[in-house]
């Protein structure tokens, strides 16, 4: 009977779920095999059947297998993945990439179980014609200990396996991807799934890591949940050693449904203010998502020349042409939340109004969601705020904090809030959140919304969720989660590419009104 404990690819949606370093994964399965009474080659065992055990059950007609082992103890998973296969019929070329005397304790354990089951092991493996009988390659070479980009051996095996052109499975973590930041580390092996062990790698889920990954499994490989917690409490204090990724129906929870003795004022009153001259395209499309996700009553402060043109466009909105900061003022009296920045540009005109802006709010304490423009100029303010809400693309994080180490997505979105307070999030592949609540990551979103117009009506929705009664730190999570679940729904619909950011609209309405958008 195998020992394995092979979960399926992802936990249901409503599910909590952590996301770990790789060297708090390490910790864990230190203290199973210290604790639990399991030693390493069994655990190792554990992940070699799993391993085997999602092979047939994803190409059930492979028989013809490749496995590259490289060193340490992802080589041992390698070794015992060859013998198995093996041992169960398949034929099995293991190929060596690290030399089998540099093996020590369980992974040489491993590797003599390899050689008992007389699977065919050689150094050399640039052997095309052979390789073209393969069915499957199954990437053992390294796992989470890689800190440094890939020496040339392992360059040139990871681009061996990429040019065979075959379905690969990654043990535990696509050799070439850092574990704790999602980048590439030289090149990757792209994977067609990756098995990965005891606890989710945060790397898997942001920057390079979607790409490189396929469908992720975890196994848990029989270590309690709760060892987590034995880490916080005795081992680390960091908190990003542990990423929440996010839910939206466990979001969208805490969003309740509307009373029915209710009016547009229990809503709240979201105030855009952007759309400089030539510019109105912005605020409007962040004013129609604060519309559609629920916002009570939206006001845009915008530049004259464009206020009627927006209410004739849209004349649910409350628009008024802006001449000074003066004329601001009454409007931000009124306003629950301000958004600022979708068209703001960076004139004289635009300083006055985010100045003004930034004054009042931290004066009243309002909720403030600041994007584009607006970051641009906050980037020369050296501000601190702990209640607005920054939301930066890669490049204008690289101007709110220069420098900042935008191949770890993690760490630039820590730094920035670490500089100017608040709640951040780093737009991308795996939007990342960090704030008083931790790091977050949101699992959803597609390619098809790398286009102009996305990150205003992010800010629409974000501004919504607070003006309807949300925290700071929900209204971010959840607007991320609803914004990214609906490009999904456009591209599972429609395809990714050729999406305009105002397809999201219809979609939205239906998620903040919990109805089936499948």
């Amino acid at each position: 009977m195998d020992e394995s404990q092979t979960n399926e690819n992802e936990t249901e949606d409503d599910t909590p779920q952590w996301l770990y370093t790789g060297g708090a994964v390490r910790a864990m399965d230190a203290w199973a095999i210290a604790n639990l009474g399991v030693s390493g080659l069994r655990l190792m065992r554990r992940a070699a059947q799993a391993c085997v055990q999602k092979i047939a059950d994803l190409w059930p007609e492979v028989h013809n297998i490749a496995v590259f082992c490289g060193k340490g103890n992802n080589a041992g998973d390698g070794y015992l993945i060859a013998g198995i296969l093996a041992e169960r019929g398949y034929s099995v070329t293991a190929f060596e990439v690290s030399p089998h005397d540099q093996l020590v304790g369980d992974a040489a354990s491993a590797y003599e179980f390899c050689v008992q089951t007389d699977c065919l092991r050689t150094e050399g493996y640039g052997l095309p014609k052979e390789h073209q009988r393969f069915d499957l390659v199954v990437d053992a070479l390294l796992g989470t200990g890689l800190n440094g980009d890939l020496r040339d051996d392992y360059q040139a095996a990871v681009d061996h396996i990429n040019a065979l052109s075959r379905p690969v499975i990654a043990v535990d973590l696509p050799t070439g991807l850092c574990a704790d930041s999602g980048r590439q580390l030289g090149r990757a092996v792209q994977a067609t799934a990756t098995v990965t062990f005891i606890g989710h790698k945060r790397g898997l889920f942001t920057g390079d890591g979607p790409d490189c990954s396929g469908e992720i499994i975890c196994d848990d490989l029989g270590v309690p949940g709760d060892v987590d917690q034995y880490l916080d409490d005795n081992i680390t204090r960091d908190p990003g050693y542990r990423v929440s990724r996010l839910s939206l129906s466990l979001l969208m929870r805490m969003f309740p449904n509307r009373a029915r003795n209710s009016h547009k004022y229990k809503f709240g009153h979201v105030l855009v203010i952007g759309g400089n001259k030539g510019m109105s395209g912005a605020v409007l499309m962040t004013a129609e998502a604060a519309l559609r996700s629920g916002a009570g009553i939206v006001s845009v402060a915008t530049h004259p020349s464009h206020a009627s043109a927006l209410v004739t466009r849209r004349p649910e909105l409350m628009c008024r042409g802006i001449e000074t900061d003066a004329d601001l003022e009454p409007m931000l009296d009124a306003a629950s939340v301000v958004a600022i920045g979708p068209g703001l540009g960076k004139n004289e005109w635009a300083v006055q109004l985010h100045a003004s802006a930034l004054d009042h709010c931290r004066s009243t304490g309002k909720p403030m969601v600041i994007d584009a423009d607006g970051l641009n100029l906050l980037a020369l303010n050296e501000r601190v705020e702990q209640s607005w809400i920054l939301t930066p693309h890669p490049g204008e994080a690289e101007r709110l904090r220069p420098g900042s180490r935008q191949g770890d997505r993690f760490d630039s979105v820590r730094q920035i809030q670490e500089q100017f307070g608040g709640h951040v999030l780093l737009k991308g592949a795996g939007t990342t959140i960090f704030d008083d609540d931790g790091l977050a990551l949101c699992p959803y979103g597609n390619p098809g919304m790398s286009v102009a117009g996305m990150g205003d009506v992010l800010t629409g929705v974000i501004a919504s969720m607070c003006a309807q009664g949300l925290g700071p730190a929900t209204a971010i999570r959840l607007g991320v989660c609803l914004h990214a679940r609906a490009g999904d729904v456009v591209a599972d619909h429609e395809g990714p590419r050729g999406m305009f950011a105002t397809d999201l609209l219809p979609v939205l309405r239906r998620l903040v009104n919990h109805i089936d958008v499948s």
